[in-house]
């Protein structure tokens, strides 16, 4: 099934850091959304793949598993582990993605994650005990639009 070849390509993309062809199964007019990012729109959701693989330096491990495939839609659990640059503090994300896909290429990519999890792994006890608030959420958004505004691609 197309759908699902196209899921495992970009998430074994990934785990390669290989940035350029995860984006290659982006359409221009992608539009990708998660609990840190929100909604990303075209080149800005292609940029921050490139920006996460490259802030990681290589210490980013990716596995993936196909849940669920239909026409146009699949379903994909996936794994990243990570040092927060912030704090080096090893973060182990566990993520559900959902992607459309039309004319071989991705449309639409949600990513499904619980931020408090991601906080308290991230932060430590201040993620433990203030993650959950809308306040701290709101700040980890800031920053990472932040961060991705501001990034430039190395050549």
């Amino acid at each position: 099934m197309e759908v699902k070849r196209i899921a495992d390509q970009f998430y074994t993309a990934f785990a390669k850091g290989d940035a350029a062809a995860m984006t290659s199964f982006y359409a221009d007019t992608i539009e990708f959304e998660d609990p840190v990012f929100g909604k990303l729109k075209g080149e800005k959701a292609k940029m921050m793949w490139h920006m996460l693989i490259e802030r990681s330096k290589g210490n980013l491990k990716i596995s993936h598993k196909v849940l669920e495939a239909s026409e146009n839609k699949v379903k994909v659990h996936w794994t990243a582990v990570y040092p927060f640059s912030k704090t080096g503090r090893i973060v182990t994300n566990r993520i559900t993605a959902s992607m459309v896909i039309e004319n071989g290429k991705i449309i639409q990519h949600t990513d499904y994650f619980n931020l408090w999890m991601w906080t308290r792994q991230a932060l430590g006890w201040k993620g433990f005990l203030f993650g959950w608030t809308p306040a701290v959420q709101a700040k980890i958004r800031k920053q990472s639009k932040a961060l991705l505004a501001s990034y430039r691609p190395k050549k």
